[in-house]
């Protein structure tokens, strides 16, 4: 198996979703980034992959669920 020999110096995740509100549909996305930088110790890649994951899917939640309370909820 091949080991690979560089180093991940940056971490970057898209969330999206997309809603029907009444006769419209909304797509919603987020995008974070994240460095990583060689002289940080103690980063776990794993743990920062959560992290940026949760990270982005909370804006996303927020979003839909702005878009229920105001289009949906509200008839």
């Amino acid at each position: 198996m091949y080991e690979p020999k560089a180093e991940t110096s940056k971490i970057k995740f898209t969330s999206r979703a997309a809603i029907k509100a009444k006769d419209n549909y909304f797509t919603v996305e987020a995008t974070e980034e994240r460095d990583i930088y060689p002289d940080m110790e103690g980063v776990d890649l794993a743990k920062e992959w959560d992290a940026l994951c949760d990270s982005a899917n909370s804006v996303i939640d927020a979003q839909v669920d702005d878009i229920y309370e105001h289009l949906i909820k509200k008839k």
